[in-house]
């Protein structure tokens, strides 16, 4: 692990990993991400593979990392949805969700939290930028969701609707996702970065690298998680069409986003 004393440690932004059956490259990314910064949430999802079981045993020792056990496996959103909860009960503002795979760019934990700090009620969401690894099925597959989404969110939806890695504010988030039953699974990028979208909440984009790590570790299923993806964007198309005018009228009569309301001063 790198130098200790690089480490930011922080009593209000805090950053969530949610896993299940992540094999050996979970506690190899705990161990990156706690290097650049704590406190971080480990959600265990259900594991049955042990991949938890060494960051438990990390965590006796590092009091900045905690972690959280489901009962069963709940899904990729809802095991977020927990961690967030858990972190407001906690007096935490903002959560970066970072990815346990080892796609994410470990380095750029610490630039995403001081957007968050100088925009705090604003979605920090990341711009995915591709290598040569990347499969091109996957860059189409972003491509066409991106456009989806900037029709729901009336062109303020991030402009990358899947990527992982996001630094959400806590209270609007959890206010958007405790209102639909959606999001609770692989949809839940889509679905929180479009209603947070809907309600005006700003967005700011930053880009970053993404890889594909050879031993990386994927749960999503083609048929089953694009068939919820597909009902998600007709269900958030259909809401659109409702909350496209108050939106509209916002922005023409020069109106801040929410998020600067809620947060002036």
């Amino acid at each position: 692990m790198p130098d200790t004393a690089l480490v930011q440690i922080d009593p209000r932004r805090c950053v969530v990993i949610p896993s299940y059956n992540g094999g050996p490259l979970l506690e190899r990314t705990v161990r990156e991400v706690l290097a650049v910064w704590q406190p971080l949430i480990v959600v265990d999802d259900g594991s049955t593979d042990g991949s938890a079981d060494a960051v438990v045993r990390l965590a006796r020792t590092q009091p900045g990392l905690h972690v959280l056990a489901q009962s069963g496996n709940t899904g990729k959103g809802a095991a977020v949805f927990a961690a967030f909860n858990y972190a407001i009960d906690r007096g935490f503002t903002h959560a970066a969700v970072f990815d346990a795979d080892g796609q994410h760019h470990t380095p750029d934990i610490p630039r995403f939290m001081e957007a968050a700090r100088t925009n705090p009620g604003a979605l920090i969401a990341g711009k995915p930028v591709f290598g040569d690894d990347a499969p091109r099925e996957r860059v189409f597959g972003h491509r066409l969701a991106n456009f989806w989404t900037q029709l729901e969110g009336g062109g303020h939806s991030p402009a990358d609707s899947l990527c992982g890695f996001r630094v959400y504010p806590l209270p609007s988030t959890c206010r958007v996702l405790a209102a639909t039953h959606l999001g609770r699974g692989f949809d839940f990028e889509t679905v929180a970065g479009v209603l947070l979208a809907q309600q005006d909440v700003r967005c700011l984009d930053l880009s970053t690298p993404i890889r594909y790590a050879p031993r990386g570790v994927s749960h999503f299923r083609y048929f089953r998680d694009n068939l919820l993806l597909l009902r998600v964007h007709a269900w958030l198309l259909l809401r659109a069409i409702f909350i496209w005018p108050r939106l509209l009228f916002r922005r023409l009569a020069g109106a801040p986003p929410f998020d600067a309301v809620l947060h002036r001063g």
